[in-house]
């Protein structure tokens, strides 16, 4: 794919930045127009095109191999869908702008980390708890080429460590909420040589900015929060700007021989999904801090419901720098502390029925739809504590939610199975 001056990744942008030069778009206008500089069409709504290939130029003395430039279309010319395609690129422009960085799609938030443990190929990698499907992974490439795998929070581990091998963090921390501190692990990162990768899914923009702390590579499961409707299964990768002219061109060279590309379909559901996506990501982690802080304050009472279940609440807004100003938590997650959290039942049996008494809170596995969900982590997650229920908090009125566990509750108190 070709445009005037070489990528539209990296160039198509500068288009509606040259409109306001003296203002910075907000996120909220960047997700609606992002993209307006690859419309080639009258229609306001983008179509969706489901072709895998596309007409070479009609003229041969035109045709140059592995590129294809529509002069009618600069910034929407294509070859075959498995390097790009329309709707897949138009949802790249947006990612680009919203995480101000270059951002790529894949099949999936898995296949986006098997892409970037790929292309930095480490022999190395400290990984903490988090997503039980990017130990998957590694445990994969361990098997194809003895990639060794360390414990993130080891200090030991640590030492272990060599150039250009990958410190990778995972913050907010699923199934928890909770937070880790970047700006330590990039110092760790820069002692020691390594790449700092961050799967940022849990609190995208505008929650936190892992590129204000000097992150490498930053991936997400767009299936979450970008999707933000339980439809669609996407990942990304974005990476640092003063890499992009070296790294963009390998990156999609591998994305086209790994295959896992975007389809049609997904990358019209993010460009329709991300029109809205601030809105719903405040308004998840507004939400989700109001719940939280009402558990908090419920546990605390003697005799009430939530004290007489609800052993643990975890959530990044819970950790003792939240409450520091100047804190490293409070410049991280300068925008709220995310829409998931976890609380512990006082047995397994009362997380396996709790669930099912809810009528708000769908259970099911996933996050950051516009529903509210619930899961017994174990479902899905057979190493966690089987106490655990991890909450993922939609768009519907916190009262509401709140109001939903109440009554959740009560009928749990009176569940024979769960006494």
């Amino acid at each position: 794919m070709s445009s005037p001056t070489g990528n539209p990744v990296l160039d198509g942008p500068k288009k509606l930045a040259a409109a306001f030069p003296n203002k910075e778009l907000s996120m909220a206008s960047l997700s609606v127009h992002a993209d307006d500089y690859i419309n080639n069409h009258q229609a306001v709504a983008p179509p969706m095109h489901v072709s895998t290939t596309f007409r070479y130029a009609e003229n041969p003395d035109d045709l140059k191999p592995w590129e294809n430039l529509n002069p009618n279309a600069p910034y929407d010319s294509h070859i075959y869908s498995r390097d790009s395609a329309p709707n897949s690129t138009r949802l790249e422009a947006i990612l680009t702008s919203l995480l101000g960085a270059p951002a790529l799609t894949y099949a999936s938030g898995l296949s986006a980390f098997h892409a970037m443990i790929v292309f930095l190929n480490p022999k190395r990698v400290a990984i903490g708890g988090g997503y039980h499907g990017c130990h998957g992974i590694l445990k994969l490439m361990k098997k194809l080429n003895g990639l060794e795998k360390l414990e993130l929070e080891s200090d030991a581990d640590l030492a272990k460590l060599q150039p250009g091998d990958v410190i990778h963090v995972e913050t907010p921390l699923n199934p928890t909420g909770e937070a880790r501190d970047l700006a330590y692990y990039r110092r760790k990162a820069d002692e020691l040589g390594c790449y700092l990768t961050v799967d940022a899914t849990f609190a995208p923009p505008p929650l936190q900015d892992p590129f204000q702390l000097g992150v490498d590579i930053v991936m997400h499961s767009g299936t979450k929060y970008f999707g933000g409707h339980s439809d669609m299964l996407c990942g990304v990768l974005a990476f640092r700007p003063d890499k992009a002219q070296e790294w963009l061109p390998a990156l999609l060279e591998e994305r086209l021989y790994l295959g896992a590309v975007l389809g049609s379909l997904e990358g019209w559901l993010g460009v329709r999904s991300l029109r809205t996506f601030e809105l719903r990501i405040k308004r998840q982690a507004e939400s989700a801090q109001k719940l939280v802080d009402w558990l908090v304050e419920e546990k605390a009472k003697e005799g009430s419901l939530v004290s007489e279940f609800v052993t643990r609440i975890q959530h990044a807004s819970q950790q003792p720098e939240a409450k520091e100003e100047g804190s490293w938590l409070r410049k991280q997650m300068p925008g709220g502390f995310g829409p998931v959290f976890s609380i512990y039942l006082k047995s397994e049996q009362q997380a396996k029925r709790l669930p099912s008494k809810l009528h708000l809170f769908h259970h099911a596995t996933s996050l950051g739809g516009v529903e509210s969900l619930i899961e017994w982590r174990a479902m899905s997650d057979l190493d966690i504590d089987k106490r655990l229920l991890r909450i993922s908090v939609g768009v519907e009125s916190w009262d509401d939610l709140r109001d939903d566990l109440i009554q959740g509750l009560e009928a749990l108190k009176k569940d024979p199975k769960a006494q």
